[in-house]
């Protein structure tokens, strides 16, 4: 699957550059530009890229608040900040960057890091977590991320789906995401997490909405179009 790419920059001409450098790359998609600060926090919402491109002064919100709101939304999401003025690193290391290009950068500098993210991300996915430990008011419970069907988050609470029985936790959605990713798991809506390989049928629902059925168990999940079209594309 190729790896998801937002740029966010106030300079049509540097997302052109960045664009045209993504393009270049195999298993490298650009599927998003932001012109501001908040629109970039809205398209990594919506399309929850593998990394983000954050120029720093930028309208309306600049990139390192942006980058706070995509980190607590998004942490595994990898934050690159491209700026002309180097006073802001301290700034943009503290929110966990991946890397702080300076400009003018040689496109070869973010080609490096793109490859080096793109190991990150593949080493990431050899290492998912094969048991999940759940604490909750009655203790903890082991389980065992294979017999895993369904996750789901509901008035405020996350309850995780097994052939066995339903679980609840106070973990969030995209806690248990960071966890997950990688695996047989597919975030096909904000609320729900599925195994692909349990998926038994897809039905419309509505006008941009389907109904995921799901093996081993009676309860189902709600997949958006968008999601959709990325699942069938990556089992393609």
């Amino acid at each position: 699957m190729n790896m998801r790419i937002v740029i966010a920059d106030d300079d049509a001409g540097m997302r052109l550059v960045l664009r045209k450098t993504i393009e270049s790359m195999d298993a490298m998609e650009c599927v998003g530009e932001a012109g501001d600060g908040a629109e970039a926090v809205r398209l990594c919402l919506d399309l929850r890229p593998d990394v983000v491109f954050l120029d720093v002064d930028m309208p309306i919100m600049k990139g390192t608040e942006a980058a706070k709101e995509i980190a607590a939304a998004l942490p595994s999401t990898a934050k690159v900040f491209c700026t002309a003025h180097s006073e802001y690193m301290p700034d943009a290391f503290e929110l966990y960057a991946a890397d702080y290009l300076l400009k003018p950068f040689k496109t070869d500098r973010v080609r490096q890091t793109l490859r080096k993210l793109q190991k990150e991300k593949l080493k990431t996915k050899t290492s998912v977590a094969k048991t999940l430990l759940l604490k909750n008011r009655d203790g903890m419970n082991f389980l065992k991320v294979k017999d895993i069907v369904l996750v789901y988050r509901e008035n405020k609470v996350t309850y995780i789906v097994t052939a066995d029985g339903v679980y609840t936790t106070s973990e969030s959605l995209n806690s248990l995401w960071v966890k997950l990713d990688g695996s047989d798991f597919f975030r096909c809506h904000r609320a729900y997490i599925i195994s692909v390989s349990a998926i038994s049928s897809v039905h419309p629902y509505g006008r941009w909405t389907y109904i995921a059925t799901l093996k081993g168990t009676d309860k189902t999940a709600l997949i958006t179009h968008e999601k959709l079209e990325e699942l069938q594309e990556s089992l393609r």
